[in-house]
């Protein structure tokens, strides 16, 4: 059996479906590039990182963080279809306001992306007899007929409103629209005051039909009433039904939740989430790589783990040979400013990521390191003023950023680590230096926060930035990074 939710860590607005044997899963990824993540399982139960759709969108000067940053905002809600031996992707950025269209004949790549007109806020996809429909909105849920190359809606289409939702609280969205055994299913997530994050059902015989339905699931598993809902449905090849779902998870984010699913008068009905869940894998003697990774930067591409916080500029960027250069190109005033901040996803219940920081191309007033990235973020790493080399730890609270600690280094370079507690909501990170052989601590424990002004869960990212002038750089090499036991 594995322990659910399935993944511990930040992989929210899930959709999910099944190419013969593989299972696909793709998730919201905002602000990070590349973007799009697709997962991949033969189990629904273990994943890896199958690709990202795109490197890139609009090249905008806030999504390479010139004029201000993107942060909250960029790719939400994807729907992933699977039609005629091609892949579709489409979603929205709230950053630019446009919808997005790629397609694949593999899920790897190439990805190619297609002009398409209209806003369709968390939107689903649906191929039927010849025709493609969307679904999108929120509070009002609106089916609209496209193009048959989704390019547009299409003239005299179908368009009308299927489901409006008159609660107090967050109404109707995240939808998810199917065709299964003749009849129309449409999921949905809504939040009513005084209530947790609720999962919504809607059935119709036709699509210009009556559509009849409402909540059914809304259960926490016992997690501080953080509701499990909002995903994508999918079957087994021996015809098991399960939901993909989330639940919020304080500050490591929204972490996908496996239900099972069984029907009911053509309509799905949701079990209570399991603790632990075992699905028949559809590859037995596959393993899945792990979602997060220790690096040495010896080859010359990333590993896909990995994950820049903006757009890159990526002549300031260099990896391979054993090391990660970052070099600076303009000064900021912390590391949540900084470009070409690496990042990779926490995972709970906790881990710990460690590194070590060469900073002897550092010019004065840099400071180059890891940083507990979120809204209410902390850093820790090395500081160059003058010859003098420091270790230094910086935190942002609702009370400002603060400097908590610095101290002499006797040399031009730092092994720290950053190591962080998800248990029971405790969403802390405290940071350590290697000094004679031990570890020591770095300021002390900083309180994580999950807030929409960056809305994911809080990222390892290794940073470097200058205060004073431009044109230092920091190297990074032997990237160890753990995660506990549960």
């Amino acid at each position: 059996m594995h322990s659910n939710p399935v993944i511990w860590a930040d992989y929210p607005d899930v959709d999910v479906i099944r190419v013969g044997d593989v299972y696909y899963m793709i998730s919201t990824t905002m602000h990070f590039f590349p973007g799009g993540v697709i997962l991949r399982s033969w189990d629904l139960v273990h994943w890896e990182t199958a690709a990202h759709v795109y490197d890139a969108l609009d090249h905008t000067p806030a999504q390479r963080m010139e004029d201000g940053a993107i942060y909250s905002k960029g790719m939400w809600a994807a729907t992933l279809r699977y039609h005629d031996g091609v892949f579709h992707v489409v979603f929205v950025a709230n950053d630019t306001h446009k919808s997005y269209h790629f397609t694949a004949n593999a899920v790897e790549g190439p990805w190619t992306s297609h002009p398409m007109e209209g806003f369709y806020h968390d939107s689903s996809l649906l191929f039927d007899d010849g025709r493609v429909y969307i679904a999108y909105g929120g509070r009002e849920i609106r089916l609209t007929e496209l193009e048959d190359d989704l390019s547009r809606p299409k003239p005299g289409g179908l368009d009308r409103v299927i489901v409006r939702d008159e609660v107090y609280g967050l109404g109707y969205e995240g939808s998810h629209l199917y065709k299964i055994n003749g009849k129309y299913v449409l999921t949905l997530i809504h939040w009513p005051a005084g209530h947790m994050r609720t999962e919504a059902v809607f059935t119709a015989d036709s699509l210009d039909g009556e559509w009849t339905g409402g909540d059914v699931l809304e259960d926490d598993m016992g997690f501080h009433r953080q509701g499990v809902a909002q995903g994508g449905l999918v079957d087994t090849p021996d015809g098991d039904w399960y939901a993909m779902l989330f639940q919020d998870h304080g500050a490591v984010g929204r972490i996908p939740v496996l239900v099972p699913v069984t029907w009911e008068n053509g309509a799905p009905r949701f079990a209570s989430p399991p603790h632990a869940v075992e699905v028949p894998s559809t590859r037995p003697d596959y393993s899945c790589r792990p979602l997060h990774v220790s690096d040495d930067f010896v080859s010359g591409t990333l590993f896909p783990e990995w994950e820049w916080n903006h757009e890159p500029d990526l002549p300031l960027v260099g990896f391979g040979g054993g090391s990660l250069n970052i070099r600076t190109g303009r000064c900021d005033p912390d590391a949540e400013h900084a470009k070409n901040t690496l990042t990779m996803r926490t995972f709970g219940p906790g881990c710990a990521a460690q590194v070590t920081v060469d900073g002897s191309g550092l010019r004065d007033g840099d400071t180059a390191g890891i940083v507990a990235l979120q809204g209410l973020f902390a850093e820790a790493g090395i500081l160059r003023e003058g010859d003098a080399f420091f270790a230094v730890m910086r935190e942002k609270t609702d009370e400002g950023f603060f400097e908590r600690a610095k101290l002499p280094l006797d040399g031009q370079a730092l092994t720290l680590r950053a190591v962080f507690d998800f248990r029971d909501l405790a969403d802390r990170v405290w940071f350590e230096i290697r000094k004679d052989g031990d570890w020591h601590p770095l300021g002390g424990a900083h309180r994580l926060v999950y807030r929409l002004d960056h809305f994911t869960g809080v990222r390892i990212g290794l940073f470097c930035f200058a205060s004073r002038e431009s044109g230092g750089e920091a190297s990074f090499t032997a990237f160890r990074y753990s995660v506990d036991e549960e």
